[in-house]
């Protein structure tokens, strides 16, 4: 595993990929031929943790060239090899590296205990409310429990990343269910963060607070 984070790192140094659209990302995964899921699935971990990496549009692009079930199950393992990165930075190398990676400090609290915290993680991959990234390295910082990280974060985000997925491939062949996801994905991107700031939802301001 380290031996092929190394790899990746060198080639994203060396020759990174053109993700200034969906477009030239697609067309970058398929020049690179049989390696191209493994590419993809690189790319999608670092997206996690290097944070100005859109990860969303990746999984859409995803679905338009392999097809929703597919690029779902890429999708799925990229992002949960990167948010096991991202824990073990947070746990590991603490606070000020991670603010050095993302620019934010992100702090949870214990208060609950570790079960809901480990029921919000699963909400925040379920639906879009809270960075990926940033939740990933709270874990890690604030060293919940690694099978329950991992377990909210799996099971959290295969629902999510197929929808994702789903979207892609339906707009490749015109679904008009496609347009209705986008939409309604849209709908919540904007109005569960704004709920949870006015209105504390979940009770989670209480819980996760970030700088």
């Amino acid at each position: 595993m380290l031996l092929i984070g190394c790899l990746l790192a060198c080639w994203w140094i060396y020759s990174p990929p053109d993700l200034s659209s969906p477009e030239t990302f697609r067309q970058t995964v398929i020049n690179a031929g049989w390696l191209g899921p493994f590419v993809y699935i690189g790319i999608v971990a670092l997206s996690v943790v290097i944070s100005p990496i859109p990860g969303a549009p990746i999984a859409v692009a995803a679905g338009a060239i392999w097809g929703s079930l597919v690029a779902g199950i890429y999708s799925v393992m990229g992002g949960f090899i990167g948010s096991l990165v991202a824990y073990y930075i947070g746990c590991t190398l603490g606070r000020s590296t991670v603010y050095a990676l993302t620019g934010k400090l992100i702090y949870f609290s214990k208060e609950r205990g570790e079960l809901y915290l480990g029921w919000l993680i699963f909400l925040t991959r379920l639906l879009p409310v809270l960075s990926f990234d940033l939740m990933s390295y709270g874990a890690g910082i604030t060293g919940l429990s690694l099978p329950i990280y991992a377990s909210a974060t799996l099971l959290g985000m295969i629902p999510s990343t197929l929808l994702l997925t789903y979207m892609g491939s339906a707009f490749t062949i015109g679904l008009p269910a496609g347009i209705a996801l986008s939409a309604i994905f849209l709908i919540l991107l904007v109005g569960l963060p704004w709920g949870i700031r006015r209105y504390n939802w979940f009770g989670m301001q209480n819980i996760i607070r970030v700088e």
